[in-house]
């Protein structure tokens, strides 16, 4: 029986990387779809999102069953309620990938992008797209070092949402009204994406510490 609990646990990480990897694919062709006005990989982003949210639920599934039939302690009780709580931000991730690629597709053949914010937003998705890699490598390795690698990652993707939102409030974007929802909004999925990969990150430091301080 301690066999089959460990081999659950395995899968329960195991899960966890292969979500991850897939919301790290999504948000690097989210990010080139927004900023080359793509429409077909926007679209491939969008029609692959159904296949994170099934495999979440696959793994919720799982979990929830080792809580149920192994009651759990300790470390092994921290991993699964932990995974419980990776999989909702990891979900939510791929959701705001989604979001992204939406926008891409919205605005085809225009740009989504106003004036003098394409080098901003091009920065903003390759710190998401460094981010997601961080949370691959952190489920799959749990090596401690990675949890402060991204929080100083989302340090630098919180202050470049600041810096769009004094653009988008500048005199010169107010002749540009669809461009000041479509920054505003794209600004804030990408601000988001990089919360809930902290998020990701604080779980397992609770899984390794007992704590997230």
């Amino acid at each position: 029986m301690r066999e089959v609990f460990q081999q659950s646990l395995r899968e329960v990480q195991d899960r966890l990387v292969e979500i991850a990897g897939l919301v790290e694919g999504a948000i690097s062709d989210a990010t080139t779809a927004f900023g080359d006005s793509d429409v077909s990989l926007a679209e491939k982003v969008i029609d692959e999102a159904e296949a994170i949210e099934e495999m979440v639920a696959t793994l919720d599934e799982l979990a929830i069953d080792i809580l149920a039939r192994q009651q759990p302690v300790a470390s092994d009780l921290r991993l699964v309620v932990g995974a419980l709580r990776m999989s909702a931000s990891l979900e939510r991730m791929a959701d705001l990938s989604q979001h992204i690629a939406q926008l891409a597709r919205y605005r085809y053949p225009e740009s989504a992008i106003p004036r003098g914010l394409k080098k901003t937003f091009a920065r903003m998705g390759a710190l998401d797209v460094e981010m997601a890699g961080k949370i691959v490598e952190l489920l799959r390795t749990q090596e401690a070092t990675v949890i402060d690698e991204v929080r100083n990652l989302d340090d630098d993707l919180d202050e470049l949402h600041a810096k769009v939102f004094e653009k988008v409030l500048s005199d010169k974007l107010a002749n540009d009204p669809t461009g000041v929802v479509d920054a505003t909004l794209a600004s804030r999925y990408h601000e988001r994406f990089g919360d809930h990969a902290v998020s990701v990150a604080k779980q397992m430091q609770f899984f390794l510490s007992g704590s997230t301080d």
